[in-house]
Protein backbone atom coordinates (compact mmCIF):
# COMPACT_ATOMS: atom_id res chain seq x y z
CA UNK A 1 0.00 0.00 0.00
CA UNK A 2 2.86 1.86 0.30
CA UNK A 3 5.95 2.50 -2.40
CA UNK A 4 9.47 3.88 -2.46
CA UNK A 5 10.85 4.84 -5.50
CA UNK A 6 14.50 5.29 -5.93
CA UNK A 7 16.82 6.67 -8.42
CA UNK A 8 19.77 8.52 -8.56
CA UNK A 9 22.84 5.51 -8.70
CA UNK A 10 25.31 5.05 -10.94
CA UNK A 11 29.32 4.42 -11.23
CA UNK A 12 31.30 7.07 -10.91
CA UNK A 13 34.87 7.89 -9.78
CA UNK A 14 36.24 8.50 -6.68
CA UNK A 15 36.28 12.17 -5.65
CA UNK A 16 32.84 12.40 -7.68
CA UNK A 17 29.25 12.90 -6.73
CA UNK A 18 25.79 11.68 -6.38
CA UNK A 19 22.46 12.33 -5.57
CA UNK A 20 20.30 9.87 -4.44
CA UNK A 21 16.23 10.54 -4.34
CA UNK A 22 13.27 8.77 -3.01
CA UNK A 23 9.74 9.85 -3.46
CA UNK A 24 7.06 7.94 -1.33
CA UNK A 25 3.73 7.46 -2.00
CA UNK A 26 0.26 5.17 -1.36
CA UNK A 27 -1.61 5.00 2.01
CA UNK A 28 0.23 6.73 4.22
CA UNK A 29 -1.23 9.30 6.64
CA UNK A 30 2.02 11.11 8.05
CA UNK A 31 5.89 10.59 7.79
CA UNK A 32 7.61 10.37 11.22
CA UNK A 33 11.08 10.02 10.03
CA UNK A 34 13.29 9.02 6.22
CA UNK A 35 16.67 7.88 5.97
CA UNK A 36 19.31 6.21 4.12
CA UNK A 37 20.77 3.06 4.67
CA UNK A 38 23.82 1.12 2.80
CA UNK A 39 24.78 -2.39 2.44
CA UNK A 40 28.12 -3.78 0.98
CA UNK A 41 28.52 -7.53 -0.06
CA UNK A 42 29.74 -9.43 3.05
CA UNK A 43 28.33 -7.29 5.62
CA UNK A 44 25.08 -5.97 8.12
CA UNK A 45 23.07 -2.85 6.76
CA UNK A 46 24.07 0.07 8.21
CA UNK A 47 22.47 3.66 8.54
CA UNK A 48 23.91 6.47 6.40
CA UNK A 49 21.51 8.95 7.38
CA UNK A 50 18.40 10.14 8.70
CA UNK A 51 15.63 13.31 9.00
CA UNK A 52 13.02 13.52 10.92
CA UNK A 53 9.72 15.16 9.84
CA UNK A 54 10.99 18.09 11.88
CA UNK A 55 14.18 18.69 10.18
CA UNK A 56 16.75 16.96 12.20
CA UNK A 57 19.47 15.04 11.01
CA UNK A 58 21.74 12.44 11.92
CA UNK A 59 24.47 11.31 10.12
CA UNK A 60 27.22 8.15 10.42
CA UNK A 61 30.36 9.27 10.93
CA UNK A 62 31.96 8.00 7.76
CA UNK A 63 29.89 10.46 5.79
CA UNK A 64 30.04 13.58 7.79
CA UNK A 65 30.86 16.53 5.82
CA UNK A 66 30.47 14.79 2.46
CA UNK A 67 27.10 13.78 2.39
CA UNK A 68 24.03 15.91 3.09
CA UNK A 69 20.44 14.48 3.55
CA UNK A 70 16.85 16.50 2.98
CA UNK A 71 13.60 16.06 2.45
CA UNK A 72 10.87 17.92 0.42
CA UNK A 73 7.64 17.20 3.14
CA UNK A 74 4.97 18.32 0.43
CA UNK A 75 6.39 15.29 -2.16
CA UNK A 76 6.76 13.14 0.56
CA UNK A 77 10.88 12.82 -0.57
CA UNK A 78 14.03 12.78 0.41
CA UNK A 79 17.45 13.23 -1.44
CA UNK A 80 21.03 12.39 -0.06
CA UNK A 81 23.54 14.46 -2.06
CA UNK A 82 27.17 12.68 -1.97
CA UNK A 83 30.35 14.90 -2.72
CA UNK A 84 33.86 13.55 -2.56
CA UNK A 85 32.70 9.78 -3.02
CA UNK A 86 35.58 6.93 -1.98
CA UNK A 87 35.55 3.71 -3.09
CA UNK A 88 34.39 2.09 0.28
CA UNK A 89 31.07 4.16 -0.39
CA UNK A 90 30.34 1.09 -2.82
CA UNK A 91 27.20 -0.70 -2.04
CA UNK A 92 23.40 -0.71 -2.45
CA UNK A 93 21.68 2.01 -1.13
CA UNK A 94 18.40 2.10 -0.21
CA UNK A 95 15.67 4.15 1.13
CA UNK A 96 13.84 3.80 4.18
CA UNK A 97 10.46 5.43 5.48
CA UNK A 98 8.67 5.21 9.05
CA UNK A 99 4.78 6.55 8.42
CA UNK A 100 2.31 6.52 10.57
CA UNK A 101 -0.33 3.86 8.41
CA UNK A 102 -4.20 4.05 8.05
CA UNK A 103 -3.97 0.90 7.65
CA UNK A 104 -2.55 -0.76 11.05
CA UNK A 105 -4.59 1.69 13.02
CA UNK A 106 -2.10 5.03 12.38
CA UNK A 107 0.76 2.90 13.98
CA UNK A 108 4.21 3.66 12.82
CA UNK A 109 5.08 1.18 10.08
CA UNK A 110 8.40 0.77 8.22
CA UNK A 111 8.90 0.26 4.56
CA UNK A 112 11.87 -0.25 2.15
CA UNK A 113 12.65 1.17 -1.17
CA UNK A 114 14.19 -1.29 -4.21
CA UNK A 115 17.75 -0.29 -3.68
CA UNK A 116 19.75 1.85 -6.02
CA UNK A 117 23.80 -0.07 -7.02
CA UNK A 118 26.40 3.41 -6.05
CA UNK A 119 29.85 2.17 -7.20
CA UNK A 120 33.00 3.98 -6.94
CA UNK A 121 36.24 3.25 -8.37
CA UNK A 122 39.35 3.91 -7.38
Amino acid sequence: QVQLVESGGGLVQAGGSLRLSCAASGNIFSINAMGWFRQAPGKQRELVARITSGGRTNNADSVKGRFTISRDNAKNTEYLQMNSLKPEDTAVYYCNCNVRSPGYGLGYVDYWGQGTQVTVSS
